[in-house]
């Protein structure tokens, strides 16, 4: 589905909103501590527009390239022209004053996070989602779905030949009688072949499959046909527990994929600016609660990220800081000016070449399906007559938080997957 003018107005909207809200917490945190705020700006590059209070040491602007934000603090850079007795300079303040400026920035990307948790708690959760975030929620339990395919994504199940419409019967010896029966067998046999019965127009086809390994769980690729969502609307007490657990699961759940990829040493699940400006556009035209849950997820995403300890983000800062809070000396300031000048030059060069692959490289479910492809032995259609089923034609298509969003053979993934 192709994005429209609207659509790339919330685009526009969803990453400012998500870089003002980082960059206001150190502006914010700085301000409380007194320091001195020299320029605070929307993007970097060229600036577009730019706006000075009367009477305010800041400089508020809108830049060309509007994929970063900053906001500069007197005293951050060694190499700046100051009064080094000036008590409004960053490095003149205690540590604590430091560590919380540094911090605010992340810790406002969360505050968002479970804020939009809170409102989409009190409108309503599709019940889905609560089932993939937390599956032993009693209010997260579905009625059994019938085992007929409605999606089937390129892979394993779309090689072999399995059909949108054909239904499950046998699953290794073992009934189906719905997706849950399906998800049941084909989880804990990643890498084994498995046979599976399906019906298709009164006739029963036999297959045999190997499904692909994601993480420590099987796949085939295949969904149930879309049913309507069901919405579980929460009081106010438990939308305050959900806007502080949904951003924790999100949390351990990056994290879980951070370490999978590096784990599998993979990149094709890492995405720039444009690969996120497309997630908040197919967000935005599945509806508002697919929309503000995406912003908290990126929200959420960009607070861990930041927090990380490498150089020139809040994280190796924050490094630094606990480096002088433990040995009660400070580090060389110009050898953290160059470390981290050296980590911005690095990161700009990642970000280079993730937004090249993301316009002109392959989308990230067509690399997706060329893992999954890679990590599958062929399979091995059968039936009564030995004769081949015809390899399906159907397309998959986008999934949805809202509908059966990955192989319904497999364990339900987050609503962010």
């Amino acid at each position: 589905m192709s994005l429209g003018p609207l659509d790339y107005l919330l685009i526009i909207v969803g990453i400012s909103i998500l870089v003002i809200v980082h960059e206001s917490g150190h502006y914010f945190a700085a301000r409380a501590f007194k320091m001195r705020v020299l320029r605070y700006s929307i993007g970097f590059g060229p600036t577009l527009f730019k706006y000075q209070p009367k009477g305010s040491p800041t400089v508020f602007q809108v830049a060309a390239i509007p994929f970063l934000a900053y906001v500069q603090i007197a005293g951050m850079n060694p190499h700046e022209d100051v009064d080094p007795k000036d008590p409004e300079l960053f490095g003149n303040k205690s540590v604590f004053a430091r560590v919380v400026t540094i911090a605010a920035g992340p810790v406002a990307n969360y505050v968002c996070a479970s804020l939009i948790v809170f409102a989409i708690s009190l409108t309503g959760w599709p019940q889905s989602w609560l089932g993939s975030l937390f599956p032993d929620d009693a209010r997260a339990q579905m009625a059994p779905t019938e085992p007929v395919v409605g999606v089937v994504l390129p892979g394993v199940a779309q090689d072999a030949g399995i059909q949108v419409g054909d239904r499950f019967v046998e699953a290794q010896g073992q009934p189906v009688d719905d997706f849950g029966d399906l998800i049941a067998v084909t989880a804990p046999r990643p890498g084994q072949e498995t046979t599976y019965v399906v019906e298709r127009n009164g006739e029963r086809l036999t297959f045999t499959l190997t499904p692909r390994r994601d993480g420590e769980v099987g796949r085939i690729g295949l969904g149930p046909v879309p049913r309507d969502p069901v919405y579980v609307q929460l009081s106010v007490g438990e939308a305050a527990a959900m806007a502080l657990r949904v951003p924790w699961r999100l949390t351990v759940m990056q994290l879980e994929g951070m370490a999978r990829m590096a784990r599998e040493l993979r990149t094709d699940e890492v995405g720039g600016p444009v690969a996120m400006g497309k997630m908040i556009g197919d967000a935005a035209q599945r509806g508002p609660t697919d929309y503000f849950f995406v912003l908290a997820l990126l929200s959420t995403a960009l607070g861990l990220f930041n927090l990380l300890p490498l150089p020139a983000l809040d994280g190796g800062r924050l490094g630094f800081l606990g480096f002088e809070l433990i040995t009660r000396r400070r580090p060389n300031e110009k050898l953290e000016a160059i470390v981290h000048t050296v980590g911005i030059v690095f990161l700009l060069c990642v970000l280079v070449l993730v937004t090249f692959r993301d316009v002109f490289g392959k989308s990230p479910e067509e690399r997706a399906a060329e893992a999954a492809a890679s990590t599958s032995e062929p399979a091995t259609p059968t039936d009564e007559s030995n004769e081949a089923p015809t390899p399906a034609a159907a397309e998959a298509p986008t999934p949805t938080p809202e509908g059966a969003d990955e192989p319904a053979a497999e364990p339900a993934p987050s609503p962010a997957e």
